[in-house]
């Protein structure tokens, strides 16, 4: 189940690992629409706005878990790729620890924070309440989103990316029906779509956790692996911390630009809620793209194979670059009949936005692809720190895009914001791979 990216050809490897990611990102992002379909369809505008508003809070808490997560791996791939198994096992049985305390802790300070922060971001009065019940379920559900996506980030340390897609693959199958059920059939509105999401979450994790017991002997620990050790906390934090952070202060921007956003009124809400969820629909290749160049990254020089690591990158940015414009010819063509799957025909204002939005944002796509092959790849190499930088670049881009160019220039400057994040995010990145391959060489890391 295990797989060595340490041998063979550095495409058809990368490849491989990132078709079953590809399939699983795609499960996950059609459950995430079907909720945004429902609300939008059978709740009405105001409340697929309400959901729309809490996207970036959430990616601001919510991704500091899953970076979190990722960034625990590392330095498993890393003792997996040098044949290091009791480091291994006393590193997972670290984690456990590590996770255990993160959940409880930003599980209390999330629920009980969640209204001020909704205010202090100038959301809306009219779905200010909606909002609320909407994002605070997900927050308690913090502990089945970690519980999940750590043994996911483990599994895929070890080079196995398909056996937590098809446990996804199950679990959204459960949401999707859940949705139905709570959006349809219950008085919850909104919230029955993140209670539906937190459910899936928590069965998705316990199927894997009993996965794990019967078939991955490596990750089967003794008492000693679940002892605390100073050396393996400093190491895990070192890792999971800074990349925790990268998608924290990459959230703040998006947070900037969603209160800039939300001064604009809630059809403009809703327009960057309905063509977001079409672009997350496309960009989540990307995604399992910079999973699998972190994971190729973390074995390489775990094995001390340093060489392998340019031709790595450059055959993950040929087949991301490859899609990115296939990408932008299909959302070019069928983008505007994708709006009507969220909100009725009729709203032609609220489509012609979303069409402007999400067209904008394909064309600058291979941008995109360069951000998750870098940075991915520098964090798999152990330059967490590095990529917390590239975050920063993101978070300035987009902050002066919502302080400045927003009230300037209304709508159309908000469609540009993130393509200029990827763009300043790319050139802190690329000079920054290179300096590290230059450093490694003069220490004489091969």
């Amino acid at each position: 189940m295990t797989r060595d990216m340490t041998e063979g050809a550095p495409a058809r490897l990368i490849l491989q690992f990132t078709l079953p990611l590809i399939f699983g990102n795609l499960f996950q992002q059609l459950y995430s629409m079907v909720d945004t379909i429902l609300v939008g369809r059978f709740l009405g505008k105001q409340s697929l706005a309400a959901v729309g508003s809490t996207g970036s809070l959430s990616f601001l808490l919510i991704g500091f878990c899953l970076g979190l997560c990722s960034g625990f791996a590392i330095p498993v791939a890393q003792h997996f790729g040098g044949k290091r198994i009791e480091e291994l096992r006393q590193s997972v049985g670290n984690i456990i620890w590590l996770i255990g305390a993160a959940s409880v802790l930003f599980t209390v300070l999330t629920v009980l924070l969640c209204r001020p922060m909704l205010a202090a971001m100038n959301t809306p009065e009219d779905i200010l309440e909606e909002a609320y019940r909407y994002l605070v379920v997900i927050f308690a559900g913090i502990p089945a989103t970690f519980f999940y996506n750590i043994q996911a980030a483990l599994l895929r340390a070890l080079g196995d990316s398909r056996t937590p897609v098809l446990f996804l693959m199950l679990a959204s199958a459960v949401n999707i029906l859940l949705d139905f059920v709570l959006i349809l059939f219950t008085p919850l509105g909104a919230a029955g779509a993140a209670a539906a999401t937190v459910i899936s979450q928590l069965l998705s994790g316990g199927a894997c956790f009993l996965f794990i017991l019967k078939k991955f002997e490596i990750l089967h620990l003794s008492k000693d692996h679940l002892r605390l050790r100073s050396e393996c906390v400093g190491e895990l934090l070192s890792a999971g911390v800074p990349m925790g952070l990268q998608t924290s202060i990459t959230a703040v921007g998006s947070i900037l630009l969603q209160i800039s956003v939300n001064a604009l009124g809630s059809l403009a809400v809703a327009a960057v809620t309905a063509s977001g969820k079409i672009s997350m629909l496309f960009c989540c290749i990307f995604d399992a793209l910079g999973v699998a160049m972190s994971t190729y990254g973390g074995q390489n020089i775990g094995a001390g194979k340093t060489e392998r690591l340019t031709p790595g990158l450059w055959a993950g940015m040929g087949i991301g670059s490859l899609y990115a414009l296939l990408s932008l010819g299909i959302i070019l063509l069928f983008g505007r009949g994708m709006m009507t799957l969220f909100v009725d025909k009729g709203e032609t204002a609220l489509i012609e936005n979303a069409y402007r939005f999400l067209c904008i944002n394909a064309a600058f796509y291979i941008p995109l692809v360069g951000v998750n092959v870098f940075r991915l790849l520098i964090q798999g190499m152990g330059y967490s720190k590095m990529a917390v930088l590239a975050g920063v670049c993101e978070m300035i881009a987009r902050g002066v895009t919502g302080l400045f160019l927003v009230p300037a220039f209304g709508f159309t400057a908000a469609c540009f914001a993130s393509p200029i994040a990827w763009i300043l995010a790319d050139l802190f990145l690329v000079p920054a791979y290179f300096t590290i391959c230059r450093h490694l060489r003069r220490w004489g890391v091969r």
